[in-house]
């Protein structure tokens, strides 16, 4: 078999075979495939498309490229959730403790941010000593022993997507479908949990721009996962503002400790009683939604989630006073007031932009080795659908940056994010659609 026929093939419109798509990630990962012969593959996947045959091939194929984690010996239906990404979701911070407070066992590895913010390791690290480098047995032992563990991804998990991560980032070949879902898919798939939670994001501030390709997108994904034999579900939720009111490290995990407590934004909080009532239901502890989601806010009352974050913070090495004692995080030296300019209704944030200016401040990684600043970010003040006056705050620049120009051009923009109407508007429903089979 040779990877040139494997390219023509597809190149015109044909279907790869097991074989073939075997062949390829085999190869890619020993290495006797090289990255000219990859890229080009890659564009002619992202041109002639794979039908959903291939792309359940190609998934199986990259979850068993490396090691896969062996969860079987935790007891009980391990769960595990992944979002496509947005500007502000801190989701796992608060929404793992809530469905492991209601008996649960989520075994979760996260990763880094590149853009926006930091990842959900980044803002973990935020909590002086959290350790995310567990070993795989301190992590199983964890979430049998907690019911909860959140950790980077070891190297030797899915090696093939690596590879080719990297390869569609530098080839313009990140926006296939099939590409992203066998990418996202696999990596799950690999990490061992019987049940999973997709949050796909759609919007300006997402990857999916609109709700038609998240729906595509999360339609194939569950119908992999379903067909592999794992119970996958999805939500859409829409990113056209910001999720909740911080971006940035630090801030967004003071949010997500302050949702525990039942005092988070209004969007935040039907994100996690939705999500975790649908989790709650995947793993058998409740007969529906409905029934998961009161215990999901029981969990917030009774102050059982807050308790688990503290266990899983003290388990992995943190610092806990920082969570009983939210002042104890540092402040950024500079937080700057954006004002409004006129009298109106907010209609619309451009969170794109709203990241974009976060991640100069420092709170994200233009490149990979970039180093994040856990207290810089952006702390909204107004959401869409809220009445603003002239000269009132929309939002505060948290930064150390000392580039004057940086600062001022930073104001103009976050400011040029924010559509102020006449007309009275409507806070949008975060979570917009459900795909349960």
């Amino acid at each position: 078999m040779r990877m040139v026929d494997i390219i023509e093939k597809k190149r015109d419109g044909g279907r790869l075979s097991g074989e073939e798509i075997g062949f390829f990630v085999q190869g890619l990962v020993s290495g006797e495939i090289p990255d000219y012969q990859a890229s080009a593959l890659l564009m002619a996947i992202l041109f002639r498309g794979m039908d959903e045959e291939e792309t359940r091939i190609l998934t199986e194929r990259m979850e068993h490229s490396g090691d896969t984690i062996d969860l079987s010996s935790i007891e009980g239906i391990t769960v595990d959730k992944h979002s496509t990404g947005g500007v502000g979701d801190k989701t796992s911070i608060a929404l793992g403790p809530l469905v492991a407070a209601c008996g649960a066992k989520l075994a979760k590895m996260s990763g880094r941010g590149l853009g926006h913010t930091g990842g959900t390791l980044d803002k973990l690290e935020s909590i002086p000593g959290f350790r995310v480098g567990l070993t795989i047995e301190e992590f199983v032992a964890q979430v049998n022993r907690i019911g909860l563990a959140i950790i980077g991804q070891t190297s030797a998990v899915d090696p093939a997507d690596k590879k080719l991560y990297a390869l569609r980032d530098v080839t313009g070949t990140v926006e296939s479908i099939p590409l992203i879902a066998s990418s996202i898919m696999s990596k799950k798939l690999a990490a061992g949990a019987k049940t999973i939670l997709l949050d796909v994001k759609y919007g300006r501030g997402a990857f999916m721009k609109t709700y038609g390709k998240a729906e595509e997108l999360a339609r194939l994904m569950v119908r992999i996962g379903n067909g592999l034999k794992r119970d996958t579900r999805a939500i859409l939720t829409g990113m056209e503002e910001p999720l909740g009111l911080a971006v940035g490290n630090s801030l967004e995990v003071k949010e997500a400790v302050e949702s525990l407590h039942g005092r988070g934004p209004r969007d935040f909080m039907e994100l996690l009683r939705k999500a975790g009532g649908i989790m709650l239901l995947q793993a058998g502890i409740v007969k529906s939604e409905e029934e998961g989601e009161r215990r999901i806010l029981q969990a917030i009352e009774d102050g059982s989630g807050f308790r688990k974050l503290r266990e899983m913070v003290l388990a992995q090495g943190g610092d806990v006073s920082y969570v009983d004692d939210l002042s104890r995080f540092p402040l950024a030296k500079k937080i700057i007031p954006v004002m409004a300019t006129r009298d109106g209704h907010v209609s619309h944030i451009d969170s794109l932009e709203v990241g974009l200016v976060a991640m100069r401040l420092g709170a994200g990684r233009a490149k990979m080795d970039d180093v994040i600043d856990h207290s810089a970010g952006i702390l909204l003040r107004k959401k869409v659908g809220d009445t603003v006056k002239e000269g009132e705050v929309l939002l505060e620049l948290h930064t150390n940056a000392e580039d004057e120009s940086l600062l001022e051009r930073s104001a103009l923009e976050s400011r040029a994010a924010y559509e102020i109407s006449d007309e009275p508007q409507k806070a949008p429903d975060v979570v917009a659609g459900y795909i349960a089979s």
